[in-house]
């Protein structure tokens, strides 16, 4: 289960390059969020998850509070959330979760990305059945014997807990987010390396160092996709 952290941690190390993209990326999220429930994190859960997810990349509060006065107000803007499957170079999978005000334009943007850069769409269900909705949330500063008894005080049911590198990080059903996130808080721990609800392979591929630059190019090309929230994979990268 090692490996599952890796494409996460890669996904936040880019964040540096592409912080414009991601707080755009967010500021649309919340909105939605916001949008569909209450405006206040308190009583709208997808909203709260948002906004922890958040935190960990250091969006700044003026775009979030934008985001949710925007929900607020008159706006009638309609996004739909939509998810496309498809595939890469040698047997790899990718999942790409979008929210647009436009189906079409998304649909053939995504298609578009895939011929250009040697992948192909896949039908609904084709590649999602290998992978597993997940809640993965990581701390510094505790070791791993601390973060399941941290668990174990509060009853929280998890998948399981690892150290992977600096972190320790606890697996968990999607619906567990917010009870290990409180657990944690609980305990005094407030900062999260990670807390992302994600899609994880159940099964990883490596590529040759050519099909990994081609599959790297397809990557990028449907993450600079405006209207592209999240893409999930199952290569494992090599340095």
């Amino acid at each position: 289960m090692g490996r599952k952290w890796n494409n996460i941690k890669e996904k936040k190390a880019s964040k540096d390059a592409n912080t414009s993209r991601i707080y755009a990326k967010f500021g649309l999220e919340i909105y939605v969020a916001a949008k569909k429930g209450e405006p206040d994190p308190e009583s709208n859960r997808a909203l709260k998850v948002v906004l922890e997810r958040a935190k960990t990349y250091n969006v700044p509060r003026a775009i979030i509070d934008r985001a949710i006065e925007k929900a607020k107000g008159s706006s009638e803007e309609i996004y739909e959330e939509l998810r496309y499957e498809g595939f890469g170079p040698n047997g790899s999978m990718i999942i790409i979760d979008a929210l647009t005000n436009n189906v079409n334009r998304t649909a053939s943007a995504v298609r578009a990305a895939f011929n250009k850069n040697g992948g192909s769409m896949g039908v609904s269900g084709s590649v999602s059945y290998m992978f597993d909705a997940a809640a993965v949330i990581g701390v510094e500063g505790k070791s791993l014997d601390e973060v399941i008894e941290i668990m174990l005080e509060s009853d929280v049911d998890v998948r399981d807990v690892l150290e992977e590198e600096e972190a320790v990080i606890v697996y968990a059903e999607p619906d567990r987010f917010h009870a290990v996130q409180e657990a944690f808080k609980i305990a005094g721990v407030t900062d999260f390396t990670v807390a992302e609800l994600t899609m994880l392979p159940q099964n990883y591929v490596t590529l040759s160092e050519e099909a990994q630059a081609q599959f790297e190019k397809l990557i990028d090309a449907l993450e600079d996709l405006e209207d592209v929230q999240q893409v999930y994979h199952n290569v494992e990268f090599n340095d």
